[in-house]
């Protein structure tokens, strides 16, 4: 019998719905993930990644200017696209994967940011998010960006890695060296007692908190955060300092 440790991801649910507020102007008339960043949207960039990861099929969401998003995909080969409709209500990071389970199926699964955008130096950071994860142990394994080390971000970092992996949160301290880095992999039965309607990812990651099963992997690169228009000249700055085979 095969160990399910060792079954490969193959699916990935993809955030493309949010609003976009910070980025205005240009979000008024673009959504987000489909905002250039050297040469390609934000949203391209992280289902290129997925494909060099082996994903399959990735289910993207989509709310704000649903239709740009829906005509960008439309071509697009690798990995295979499935919309999750949210024109009519936007469900937030954990609402919008509860309305897509039917899609994802019953296995494990990547959840990514669309924006989520960092250069890599080290493991190619997906591939070793699969590697590192075991399903054994973990309800949930999160990519994590060094807080020093990440571009344009400038809040007081979300948790601390423990030598065996888990996780705590920042709590009352003044700073957390580990951020979220909008990359995760999560078993499907976490969502069965779950609200309906909009609701954050945040209740998983503390649920799995309490029982001991929210792990990191660590970022071998650095993370940039794309917030603001003015953010996007230093991310492709960033970007053009990657190493040609990365």
């Amino acid at each position: 019998m095969t160990s399910t440790a060792s079954l490969p991801i193959r699916r990935a649910m993809v955030l493309a719905a949010g609003l976009g507020q910070r980025m205005r102007p240009i979000t008024d008339t673009l959504p987000k993930p489909l905002v250039t960043i050297a040469g390609r949207t934000m949203l391209d960039h992280m289902l290129d990644r997925l494909a060099d990861a082996g994903i399959e099929e990735a289910v993207v969401n989509v709310h704000h200017l649903a239709g740009k998003v829906e005509a960008h995909l439309a071509g697009r080969a690798r990995p295979r696209i499935t919309i999750s409709d949210e024109r009519a209500e936007l469900l937030e990071t954990g609402g919008g994967v509860k309305k897509a389970l039917p899609l994802l199926g019953s296995a494990p699964f990547f959840h990514t940011n669309s924006d989520a955008l960092w250069r890599e130096t080290g493991r190619p950071a997906l591939a070793a998010l699969a590697q590192a994860w075991d399903p054994q142990r973990m309800d949930i394994l999160l990519l994590l960006a060094d807080r020093e080390t990440s571009l344009g971000f400038d809040g007081a970092g979300d948790f601390f890695l423990g030598d065996d992996g888990r996780l705590a949160r920042r709590g009352k301290a003044q700073s957390a060296p580990w951020i979220y880095a909008g990359v995760a992999i999560l078993k499907p039965a976490l969502f069965a007692d779950t609200p309906d309607g909009p609701f954050s990812l945040n209740l998983l990651f503390d649920r799995a908190i309490a029982a001991g099963r929210l792990y990191g992997e660590r970022l071998e690169g650095r993370w940039l955060h794309v917030g603001t228009p003015q953010a996007i000249a230093p991310a492709e700055a960033a970007l053009a300092a990657q190493p040609v085979d990365a």
